[in-house]
């Protein structure tokens, strides 16, 4: 569903350039669960936003669905985003003077107009299918760091994507609230989604079908 060719990345600050990947692949099978570790700078992250088309590579390519999306304008990539790509991050991001409810309706949310009726329904099923049935009307402020982070999946899942992209979703998280993150995000990827996950806890990341290990902006393992 999702491959990665020979993907490589650099930065430059003040006149020095720093290697990020170094001809990094990757393949993601729909339904598949893959983890990706390695140490801080090891380049796992950039990779993970190359992959989630949140950052361009310098060159390699991006296949999805067999098409090569790094040619993509930058109003498909956005269609392509919205649609079939979400990511959620360490930290939520969600707005504190929404609902939780309404948080998850987001994506949806264009001006001033109403959210529709198949769009609300949604992401009442999307809560219900993290754990928060009944929990919608609740402002972030009042729910633990867990659901806050549960909140952020469902709005995440709102769109019917077809790839998740998460980067250290747990490592805000206490151990017990973590270890039930990942058993959602375990649950989840036995519907036909696709998951690719950042983090630095080997035992979270054995939860996934498969474990990619980075070092110095390279696939070792």
């Amino acid at each position: 569903m999702l491959e990665a060719k020979n993907i490589t990345k650099t930065f430059q600050s003040e006149g020095v350039e720093t290697p990020a990947l170094r001809e990094v692949s990757l393949t993601l099978q729909a339904g598949e669960f893959v983890s990706i570790v390695g140490r801080s700078g090891s380049g796992k992250t950039t990779f993970l936003n190359v992959l989630s088309t949140l950052l361009a590579p310098d060159s390699g390519q991006i296949l999805y669905q067999g098409e090569d999306v790094t040619g993509f304008s930058a109003q498909r990539l956005n269609e392509l985003r919205n649609r079939d790509f979400a990511v959620v991050f360490q930290f939520h991001y969600l707005l504190p003077y929404l609902t939780a409810r309404e948080n998850v309706l987001l994506p949806f949310m264009n001006g001033l107009g109403p959210v529709g009726r198949e769009e609300t329904a949604r992401a009442e099923h999307c809560l219900e299918r993290v754990g928060l049935g009944g929990k919608g009307g609740k402002l972030p402020g009042h729910l633990s760091g867990g659901e806050q982070q549960r909140v952020a999946i469902a709005r995440a899942l709102v769109k019917q994507s077809t790839v998740l992209f998460a980067d250290e979703p747990t490592g805000n998280l206490d151990k017990g609230t973590g270890e039930a993150v990942m058993d959602l995000l375990a649950g989840l990827k036995g519907d036909g989604l696709g998951i690719i996950m950042v983090t630095h806890d080997e035992g979270y990341a054995r939860r996934a079908d498969r474990v990619v290990r980075m070092a110095d902006g390279m696939v070792i393992g």
